[in-house]
């Protein structure tokens, strides 16, 4: 384990919360049922810390790399059929079965909606068939998720794979308690929802409602098991959700249109992390490229995250070249679709 920057966490580039800070808007007390979520602390082995070049006094590409957190991004969708058993299993393990081929994951990130009858599923799309536009299926079978029973669901078979639409509770029985588990939340069962963007009070307590009893299963079911979580959304009243129900679990707003737009969710839930577009970081080739229409600003969003202790963790990270870039501009966490980005230093 490394040495962190001040006020950074040492565990899976998430920071612990200060239960006695000021709660989400309006800073008052936040209500609801409390989950025990105790876990024993997993091993040093899998858990990277998020220090950078810069505090460690290290010089080499290869210090700092080793110092980001790997997540696999739906299980490294860029090697594995995308949230599948076998890509969460692979991704956590170092390859499929017993073969250890690439560097295992120290978390594994999945999407999570439910189908018709409440069961959580490991899916991304809201569609069972759609992706890019109609271009392709993403599984052979048709419907909502959310519209479609259970069965049907997880008998779909995944980009003509063998591998079919996987449980949430089967995602956690595949991946070793010393891995954590990045949980997006994408849906909750509506076609009403608004995402990327802070709301107001009224709108945020009709989506609240939209998004709880969906986010207390998620929550219930994460519990039973001794992986560190982390829950990250596009949603900012599944964030509020979250935090209602228990607020000990960690939590990161994923930012989409604005950067200041996600610095106001971020801060409003005094989130532990932010998960960003790849263009969104300064002081790299990649800031205000077109990889994501958003207002950019000139926010520098690593000396934000490490001024108010908090982890930044960057999507989709494809290229050893992006990696070391972003690493290098002070970043945390790298969520990637290979479990390579990190093999090569120059």
């Amino acid at each position: 384990m490394g040495q962190t920057r001040k006020g950074r966490p040492e565990r899976l580039g998430v920071r612990r919360r200060d239960h006695h800070a000021p709660a989400g808007r309006g800073g008052g007390p936040r209500t609801g049922r409390r989950v025990s979520h105790a876990r024993p602390p997993p091993s040093p082995s899998s858990v990277t810390a998020t220090a950078t070049v810069r505090d460690s006094g290290d010089t080499g590409d290869e210090a700092m790399t080793d110092r980001a957190t790997l997540i696999a991004h739906r299980g490294f969708a860029g090697v594995y059929p995308e949230n599948t058993e076998l890509a969460v299993e692979a991704a956590s393990s170092g390859g499929p079965g017993t073969d250890t081929v690439h560097r295992r994951a120290d978390m594994v990130e999945v999407d999570v909606v439910p189908t018709a009858d409440g069961t959580l599923v490991a899916f991304h799309d809201d569609g069972l068939a759609e992706r890019d536009g109609g271009e392709r299926g993403l599984t052979d079978a048709e419907g909502l998720v959310f519209e479609t029973d259970t069965d049907t669901v997880t008998g779909a078979t995944v980009l003509g794979t063998g591998e079919t639409v996987p449980t949430l509770e089967t995602v956690f029985e595949a991946v070793p308690p010393d891995v954590g588990v990045n949980l997006e939340l994408k849906n909750p069962g509506s076609d009403d929802l608004r995402p990327a963007e802070p709301l107001s009070q009224q709108t945020l307590s009709a989506q609240r409602a939209l998004w709880r009893p969906y986010t207390e299963r998620v929550l219930d079911l994460a519990s039973e098991y001794d992986n560190e979580i982390l829950v990250s959304s596009f949603y900012e009243a599944a964030l509020a959700a979250v935090r209602d129900y228990d607020d000990s679990v960690p939590v990161a707003f994923l930012f989409r249109d604005s950067i200041e737009a996600g610095l106001e969710v971020t801060r409003r839930y005094d989130c532990e992390a932010m998960h960003v577009p790849r263009n969104m970081v300064r002081g790299t080739p990649f800031f205000g490229d077109d990889y994501v229409d958003a207002d950019l600003r000139d926010i520098d969003l690593a000396a934000v995250a490490a001024d108010e202790g908090r982890a930044l963790n960057v999507w989709t990270v494809s290229t050893w070249y992006q990696a070391r870039e972003l690493v290098r501009a002070g970043v945390d966490g790298l969520i990637s679709d290979y479990p390579t980005v990190l093999s090569f230093q120059d």
